[in-house]
């Protein structure tokens, strides 16, 4: 929703026309009803543009709320772009292209915000670092250990390992959790536009620059901004973070005035900047300066028996988005712990969300994987199972199947008890169990002349299981 508060009457109703027509959904407020109107829409992904007021004072209704970006109207207030909520200023004539990217900036600026519960105290757990290995443990040990201070530190570690989870938990255990944190993804963006991107730009400082723009330096202020993938950084763009990083402030693109930079550095990368720097690719001094606390994390391959509890929570997230989930079993996951994973948690994610789709709400096991996935042959696999528990399954298996009508006598050796009682001299059941399993599997295939997927399906089991219990039993038409 935007809400805009303007008395010029002419020029909120065109603003109003054309936002409207790239299909905005707007509000024109008068001074009257704007705090009403405001407390209804501060909890939701709300913006508000700002032009001339009467009786209301810019600067104090700006800052009475914090968690709404603000967009103004017009040169005379662009003293007010050092609030930390206003994200840009609209010039007239308004430009479409211009305004689209504002209210993009509007939108980053919301969801950069932390939830309204993060403001009231430092989290104490891990949001979305999940595992206990010794490799995780010690990761979540550096990140106390640095939150407590307002130190750079620099990310290293594999693409997919999770490196914004590590820079957003080092944010949210800071004292800077009640702050904004800005990613921004060095290698991205367009080197011509990284500057810009970084520490914004004032109106007519380049062509297209139509009006004064925020950068993500301004955005980050009082929080965290973390620059991804900062070996992908240009020479010349590293010279002038080296100058942020040691004078502590900076200029908007076209601007003279200085920029107080209250904001914590996070990097990370998938480079060795070390061989970079021998190379000259990459500055020595910006190295050092970013280098205050590395943090190393740690491939999927060297973390394997995090899996399951990755799975777990990457299902609760594909559930949350889908409404859909699925459940891997145990020998699946067993298998799934012998691939080198490549790609890490980032391949892991893409795999679970595959067997959603493909499996929604079912069981996943070793078969149903992609073939560079299987690392265990089926009929070889004994997984740990409770000796209780085997006969209750050998039941559900054999009388879940619906199997009653069958066209022919049941074996000799089984009248006695197939009605269900109990020979005095007792059974050894699950012999019994087995030797009833394969004599239903027998009829089955028989029926239909030993096509499988026939007689997986008269038993009601997948053709795979089918197939497992005619290889373990050595059943076939020979």
């Amino acid at each position: 929703m935007i809400l805009i508060l303007d008395n010029n009457n002419n020029r909120a109703i065109g603003l109003n026309a054309s936002l409207g027509f790239i299909g905005e959904a707007v509000q024109l407020l008068s001074e009257d009803c704007f705090e009403q109107e405001c407390k209804k829409y501060q909890q939701q992904e709300c913006m508000i543009i700002l032009g001339a007021l009467q009786s209301l004072d810019h600067e104090s209704l700006i800052k009475r709320y914090p968690t709404l970006p603000f967009l103004l109207i017009g040169e005379t207030l662009k003293p007010l772009l050092s609030i930390a909520n206003v994200v840009g200023l609209i010039c007239e004539p308004f430009n479409h292209e211009v305004t689209t990217q504002l209210l993009h900036d509007c939108q980053q600026y919301q969801r950069m915000l932390p939830n309204e519960h993060k403001h009231s105290k430092p989290h104490k757990t891990f949001d979305g670092l999940v595992g206990e290995t010794d490799a995780v443990k010690g990761v979540r040990f550096l990140i106390e250990q640095v939150a407590k201070t307002d130190a750079n530190v620099l990310i290293l570690g594999e693409s997919g390992t999770g490196k914004e989870v590590v820079a957003r938990n080092v944010h949210l255990l800071s004292k800077r959790n009640t702050g904004p944190f800005v990613p921004v993804n060095c290698g991205a963006i367009p080197a011509e536009l990284l500057e810009s991107e970084l520490f914004g730009h004032e109106k007519g400082a380049f062509t297209g620059a139509i009006s004064a723009r925020k950068g993500r330096f301004e955005l980050a202020q009082g929080g965290t901004l973390f620059l991804d993938e900062i070996g992908d950084m240009p020479l010349q763009m590293q010279v002038k973070l080296l100058r942020v990083l040691q004078e502590r402030s900076y200029e908007r693109v076209g601007g003279t005035k200085a920029i107080q930079a209250d904001v914590r550095v996070i990097a990370a990368t998938h480079r060795n900047l070390e061989t970079m720097i021998e190379e000259g690719s990459f500055r020595e001094d910006l190295y050092y300066r970013l280098n205050v606390f590395p943090i190393e994390n740690p491939s999927l391959s060297e973390r394997a028996d995090d899996i399951p509890l990755l799975l777990k929570e990457l299902m609760r997230r594909v559930n949350d988005q889908t409404g859909s989930t699925a459940k891997f079993t145990e020998r699946a996951v067993e298998s799934l712990k012998e691939h080198a994973w490549p790609g890490n948690i980032r391949e892991l994610a893409n795999l679970v969300e595959r067997m959603v789709i493909m499996f929604p709400d079912k069981v996943v096991d070793i078969p149903d994987l992609p073939n560079k996935y299987r690392y265990i042959e089926v009929e070889a696999y004994e997984p740990e199972y409770p000796e209780e528990l085997m006969e209750k399954d050998a039941f559900n298996d054999i009388f879940s199947t619906g199997f009653s009508d069958y066209e022919s006598e049941p074996d000799a050796e089984f009248s006695q008890t197939g009605s269900g009682l109990l020979p005095d001299d007792g059974i050894e059941l699950k012999d019994y169990l087995a030797e009833l399993e394969i004599s239903l599997i027998t009829q089955a295939l028989e029926r239909y002349d030993y096509v499988v997927a026939r007689a997986a399906e008269i038993l009601g089991v997948r053709r795979t299981t089918l197939v497992e219990k005619m290889k373990k039993y050595n059943l076939s038409r020979d």
